[in-house]
């Protein structure tokens, strides 16, 4: 007996006793899979507007036949249902909404606090309170392109503690003149103390100020018969006007966003230029997800919640369409910032200039992604030929091991679907519990660790599991997933072949006596070599973060009465691991926390 036809959502019993507060309203299907999630003044008005007329939009129409319920939240505010709105569709990803794929942290300028020549880098995560961090900027690039300057005006040293402890010598960066060379003292910390705090203020946008301060020191310099530090400080302010070069191009502004849109029917690209103290700091180009046949103001208005949502928005922010309920967006901004937000189309001067700027690099970022698309498709499908599957794969896995004669072996686990690398879907495997060295037992492993949550629902089924090795790494995948009792998944090793050259990879599959040899300009074979290296790379970053945390740690652990907060201070008051071996016991006991005794018995650990 066939189960009944679920009955049609009522929506007129729906809306007769929906409430006109504000508030977020979230449609579902049968299948109870989310449609849409939506923002409202007045739910009841908003709601209805879905039910009482023809929208003449296919796309709303399509959506509204599939409504089997709608679920309300209610807020207080109207600026509440708006942050709201672009919380859910973040997290929950709706078939109908603009989905902005932002997958990574954002990226910061970090300077490192608690040693005496303070680190500059690049960082993207979890933040230290023991640091100063800047940004976030707009992409990777501005943030490498910020360091370039900095360490060009100032010297700052880029490298990690136990590389700079560990210095008898000037490095490359100094003989370039990007590094000061602290490491072997050729700067007093004073005098670096003194760079690091100017690359402060022009991080903080002073930098007006600091051209003066540095012209009047240069000038007094001069009188004080101090030539080569006059000579120093005018290279300086010669590279930092050139840095403000910059302004000019910016038409005078000191913080503003510029944001673009280019569409084509299959996809569409927002590009990003921030401006900050007048320099202009790069661009990021975005490809958010959405439904086909979208409008630009209605792409555009749930860009920008979903966009500041967790960035700091600047007083003004051009755009080049008007989106939708453009008034409401910018007064819950407002709100969010603290102080008045200007959000407005440029019709003429330096500012449509700049716009006329981001729009050009928005058409080329987007022809460049419908290119990359184009050739991905071909790369998929030459793959399914190859592979003998039913249909193009759609999401692609390989596995990798790293690690140094079988020292903390390391898996990774990369993921590619038809836009290219999926990054947020990486994992990292640390493989214990095997005989060091034994890359079967430890790609059994990471597969088994994989597979199970796989099994269990949580992880995507791939495609195609590519295992990077041979014949035996390849078994030792296939004896996993049978223990699993796991199949339906096409499992492929990539081998090197006879002389390890690129091009000749062989592809060895359970079920075949014979390798596939794929020609050398095969599309596939780009895609499967594209993937392999990817799964390597990321194989050994993992590897030698591993390996580096436990070699700075594992001499420390070990110490009875080092804690975690004395280990850290040690390693922070003396450099790394190798100074702390180095050091006497005066020098241990100078280091807060450390006392005599305890001092003694790690000076003894270590000799």
């Amino acid at each position: 007996m066939s189960e009944p036809l679920p009955s049609p959502f009522d929506s007129r019993a729906f809306l007769s006793q929906l409430t006109s507060s504000p508030g977020v309203y979230r449609m579902y299907d049968v299948g109870n899979e989310l449609l849409y999630v939506g923002k409202a003044r007045n739910l009841k008005k908003r709601v209805s507007s879905y039910f009482l007329r023809a929208s003449g939009n296919p796309r709303i129409e399509s959506m509204v036949d599939q409504i089997s319920r709608i679920e309300v939240s209610l807020t207080h505010t109207e600026d509440e249902a708006l942050l709201l709105e672009a919380t859910l569709i973040k997290e929950q990803n709706p078939r109908y909404n603009v989905s902005l794929r932002d997958d990574k942290s954002y990226p910061y300028v970090k300077i490192t606090n608690g040693h005496d020549y303070p680190r500059i880098g690049f960082h993207r995560g979890g933040k230290d309170s023991e640091a100063r961090y800047f940004g976030p900027f707009p992409s990777a690039t501005a943030v490498r392109e910020t360091l370039y300057t900095l360490q060009k005006l100032f010297r700052l040293r880029p490298c990690n503690d136990s590389f700079f402890a560990n210095r008898r010598r000037p490095c490359l960066q100094h003989q370039i003149r990007r590094c000061s060379a602290p490491c072997v003292k050729m700067i007093a910390p004073e005098d670096y103390a003194l760079d690091v705090a100017r690359a402060v203020r022009l991080l903080e946008g002073r930098g007006d100020e600091l051209a003066k301060e540095i012209g009047t020191e240069m000038e007094a310099a001069a009188e004080a018969l101090e030539f080569e530090r006059a000579a120093k400080l005018r290279d300086q302010i010669a590279a930092l006007a050139r840095v403000r070069e910059n302004r000019a191009i910016t038409g005078g502004a000191d913080e503003i966003d510029v944001i673009a849109v280019a569409q084509h029917p299959s996809a569409s690209c927002i590009v990003v230029t921030s401006v900050r103290d007048g320099l202009n700091l790069g661009h990021g180009s975005f490809f958010p997800k959405h439904p086909h046949g979208i409008e630009i103001p209605e792409l555009l208005g749930s860009f920008l919640g979903q966009y500041y949502l967790n960035r700091p928005v600047p007083p003004e922010v051009l755009i080049s369409h008007q989106p939708d309920d453009l008034d409401w967006i910018e007064t819950t901004l407002a709100h969010a910032a603290g102080r008045k937000v200007k959000i407005t189309e440029p019709q003429r001067g330096p500012k449509q200039r700049l716009m006329e700027m981001a729009i050009n690099t928005a058409n080329q970022a987007l022809s460049t992604r419908l290119v990359e698309a184009a050739s991905m498709d071909k790369r998929l499908l030459e793959l399914q030929q190859a592979l003998d599957l039913d249909a193009p794969p759609r999401r692609l896995e390989c596995f990798d091991i790293s690690h140094s004669m079988g020292e903390l072996p390391v898996a990774s686990c990369v993921v590619f679907n038809e836009e290219g690398p999926l990054k947020i879907a990486y994992r990292k495997f640390n493989i214990e519990g095997i005989t060091p060295g034994d890359d079967y037992a430890a790609i059994k492993q990471a597969v088994s660790r994989r597979f199970a949550r796989v099994k269990a629902g949580e992880v995507q089924v791939p495609d195609v599991l590519f295992i990077d090795g041979g014949a035996g790494q390849l078994a030792s995948a296939v004896e996993a997933l049978a223990e699993l009792n796991f199949d339906g998944v096409r499992i492929v090793a990539i081998a090197k072949g006879p002389t390890r050259r690129p091009g000749l990879e062989q592809l060895i599959l359970p079920e075949r006596d014979q390798p596939i040899v794929l020609p050398p300009d095969s599309p596939a074979l780009h895609l499967i070599q594209r993937i392999r290296d990817e799964a390597h790379r990321f194989a050994i970053t993992g590897h030698r973060a591993r390996r580096d945390k436990a070699r700075i740690t594992s001499g420390l652990e070990a110490i009875e009465g080092l804690g975690p907060t004395r280990r850290r201070a040690l390693l922070n008051s003396l450099g790394g691991l190798g100074q702390i071996k180095r050091a006497g016991i005066d020098e241990l006991a100078k280091v807060e926390g450390i006392n005599r005794r305890l001092a003694e018995r790690i000076y003894a650990h270590f000799h």
